[in-house]
Order: structure tokens, then C-alpha cells, then sequence
């Protein structure tokens, strides 16, 4: 597996990392954790060093999943966990957003005993918090750095200004938003952005949460409790009209002797060299299958080809309900 600098920050992870929340969160019923350490400890094993979990998750089981997972390997991987939320052990969810400083500090106590690690290499903000002023936030993880409890600052779906005034207080070493053939909006802003600060780009749903491998469609009835339920994009119409895409990424596939899956992400790794998209699974021949995407060459006129098809094509459908949007940052 190839490795990619995240910017100018210097931490150097393997150009494809694994998205672990699926294992316990988000799309229908929790994974038995027996059956997917050895699924994280297989893309150890294929060269896999950059791992990604949050405390929401569950919340907390899957970080304590990939602490476990990854504790035989603790300084040979880099671990990305996120604070940002008020959360409610009772009722299992999510009630808000909080990040204050002192609540940061909290997380980071707390995540660094489920990650089993004395310091947290990617510590990012989940969503910005309207209520505190990034500059506040960026302090408290710097702060962190300081005591040697966090490595690097990240931001999750911050827009161009956020980022710019993070930055100028602690160096923000990676970006985390959702960027793929079919959600490009950091296109416009924020990747000319990142390229001008030096900050490292981190897309997760780069397979359109599951639609980019082809191996969904209007027909497909979602799992109860699947998060894809409730977006606008994943109604039977938006899918039957969203094939389109998938049936391009068929095509290119097809002459390069590879899957939907593996073109989806290998236009990714194409756009930027400090891009490093974050594909999750739970199925060992889909972490091959992700993997693979890391070898396949698309040159030039393969990328003109496919800006040119996909640029034809409109995407039916929000990425999120409204509610949802609204914590994108500005």
C-alpha cells in the first residue's frame, strides 16, 4: 500500500484507511466485535495504517472495538477519533452539539482509555459548533498537543472560513467531508483551501455510502435502523435516477479490469496526492476489494473521459435532510 503525507503536517498515513463506524453504528444493527477485529487486523496485515472511529459511535463501543483491535499494533497505525457532541449514554444517542473547551479535554481523557493509546494522533472536531468560536476550540486542542495527549487537529464538514481561522491558531493537519463522483462540493472552496494552507483532505463516504459500488439499487429494501432511511438520495427515485453514475463507473471498470467500487475511489486518489479517502466495510473481500483501488491507474484521458461523462449527469436528490445539512460549517 502506497502512503500519503496529509499536508504539510508530515503525518504520513496509507493512501486508503478504513472508516470502522459501520462496524457499530449507522447502518442497521451493530456488528458482533469478534467478527470485526479480525476484519481491522486484516487491513493491518494489507498495509492498512489509517483507522477512523468518533465517541458517537455506538456511542463509545467502536472506539473501544478498534482499541482493541489495534492494540497489538500501537505505534504502527494512526488512529482518528472526534469529540463534538453531547451525548446521552442512556437513551444511546446524540442530543446536540458541544464543543467547549472543557468538554474537549473530557473527550480526550476518555477516548484515549477506550483507544488503549497515551495520545490521540488525529483528534478532529465532528461539526462545528455554532455556539463556540472555533478559535476557542482550535486552543483547546491545541492545548492537548501541548501535553503530549493529542498529535494533530482535524476538522470534519468545516467550510473555507472556519478552516482558515482554525488554522491560525493550531495548525489544522487534516480535513474530513464527505467528497466523492457524487458529492463534490469541496470542490468549489475548500480543496483550493486545503491546497493553499497545506491541510490534508480525509473524504468519507467515497463510495456514496455503499450506492458508488453498484451493488444497490431502487429495489433495495435498507435494514431497519439504517441511517440511508431518512436520505433524500437514497429514495427508490433518486436511486433509479442516480444509476446513471454507477453505470459510468461500470463502464470505466470494465476496460480496466476492476469494479464500480475500485474506479469511485480511485478517481479520489487521482484529484490530489494529499487526499486519502476513509472506505468503510464490515466484509473482508470488500476491504480486498477497496485495496486493490490503490493499484489502478487512471491516466489523463481517463479522468478528462469521466469529468466529461459525470458532468452530464445530475444527481437526484439532498445528501442529507435539512436538519442534518445545517451543521455543515461555513
Amino acid at each position: 500500500m502506497q502512503k500519503r503525507k496529509l499536508g504539510n503536517s508530515g503525518l504520513e498515513v496509507s493512501a486508503l484507511g478504513l472508516g470502522c463506524m459501520g462496524m457499530s453504528f449507522g447502518y442497521g444493527a451493530a456488528k458482533d466485535p469478534q467478527e470485526m477485529i479480525p476484519v481491522i487486523r486484516a487491513a493491518v496485515e494489507r498495509g492498512v495504517t489509517f483507522f477512523d472511529t468518533a465517541e458517537v459511535y455506538g456511542p463509545f463501543t467502536n472506539e473501544i472495538l478498534v482499541g482493541e483491535a489495534l492494540e497489538p499494533f500501537r505505534g504502527q497505525v494512526v488512529i482518528a477519533t472526534k469529540f463534538g457532541w453531547k451525548l446521552d449514554p442512556e437513551a444511546g444517542k446524540n442530543v446536540g452539539l458541544d464543543s467547549r473547551p472543557e468538554h474537549i479535554k473530557e473527550v480526550a481523557e476518555a477516548s484515549l482509555k477506550r483507544l488503549r493509546v497515551e495520545c490521540i494522533d488525529l483528534f478532529y472536531q465532528h461539526r462545528v459548533d455554532p455556539e463556540v468560536p472555533i478559535e476557542d476550540v482550535a486552543g483547546a486542542v491545541k492545548d492537548l498537543i501541548q501535553v503530549g495527549k493529542v498529535k494533530h487537529f482535524g476538522l470534519s464538514e468545516a467550510g473555507a472560513q472556519t478552516i482558515r481561522r482554525a488554522h491560525a491558531v493550531q495548525p489544522v493537519t487534516a480535513l474530513q467531508s464527505e467528497y466523492s463522483l457524487w458529492t463534490r462540493t469541496p470542490e468549489k472552496e475548500v480543496i483550493p483551501t486545503l491546497e493553499e494552507l497545506g491541510i490534508g483532505f480525509v473524504p468519507y463516504s467515497p463510495l456514496g455510502k455503499g450506492f458508488l459500488t453498484g451493488k444497490m439499487d431502487e429495489n433495495t429494501t435498507l435494514e431497519a435502523g439504517d441511517f440511508r432511511n431518512i436520505l433524500p438520495r437514497f429514495t427508490p427515485e433518486a436511486m433509479k435516477a442516480n444509476r446513471a453514475l454507477v453505470d459510468l463507473l461500470g463502464s470505466i471498470a470494465a476496460e480496466k479490469n476492476a469494479t464500480p467500487a475500485q474506479i469511485a475511489l480511485a478517481w479520489l486518489l487521482a484529484q490530489k496526492p494529499w487526499i486519502a479517502p476513509i472506505p468503510g466495510t464490515t466484509k473482508l473481500h470488500r476491504l480486498e476489494e477497496n485495496i486493490g483501488a490503490a493499484s489502478i491507474e487512471l491516466t489523463p484521458e481517463d479522468l478528462r473521459a469521466m469529468e466529461s461523462a459525470a458532468s452530464c449527469i445530475t444527481i437526484e436528490g439532498a445528501r442529507y435532510p435539512e436538519h442534518i445539512e445545517k451543521m455543515t460549517g461555513r
